[in-house]
């Protein structure tokens, strides 16, 4: 598996591999909003600062995460692995670069939120040391609520 930093030229490759994955919610309530983003958006953030990794096994992408620096420290979102290669570990090998990137950036603090319908996303994060630190309720439009969790990691 090689993972690479993402550049702005990636934005097409990053979206459709966050399309594939985010497909799985689809149907919840409501809907990721990761499903709304077009590649146009995901240039845009790109190029305001964003950074991103993709993971590719025999050169083909698998996975990617994007994510920004924050004054708490790096804040990972929209992890995506495809869904044929999900629970083979993709996930937690794009999460150790991305640690092995904060550390070369003297970051030691890893963030990231995760809707609390989502426990197998929370039980990854807890499984390689992400500790839930607070709970909220994102208001959405149309009286929607989501509970999420935010976890991070520190080292």
């Amino acid at each position: 598996m090689v993972i690479n930093s993402a550049i702005s030229f990636n934005a097409a490759l990053i979206h459709d591999l966050m399309i594939k994955a985010f497909m799985e919610y689809k149907n919840e309530t409501p809907p990721s909003s990761a499903l709304e983003e077009t590649v146009q958006s995901v240039s845009t953030a790109l190029g305001k600062g964003e950074k991103a990794l993709i993971a590719f096994e025999e050169n083909n992408p698998v996975g990617m995460v994007r994510f920004q620096f924050k004054d708490e420290g790096l804040y990972f979102y929209r992890l995506s692995v495809i869904p044929e290669k999900q629970g083979k570990g993709i996930a937690k090998k794009i999460l150790t670069s991305l640690e092995d990137y904060a550390k070369k950036v003297d970051v030691t603090t890893i963030l990231c939120k995760v809707r609390m319908t989502v426990s197998k996303n929370i039980q990854l994060y807890n499984s390689i040391g992400y500790d839930v630190y607070s709970e909220e309720v994102v208001h959405k439009p149309n009286a929607i609520n989501i509970k999420v969790v935010s976890m991070k990691k520190e080292f």
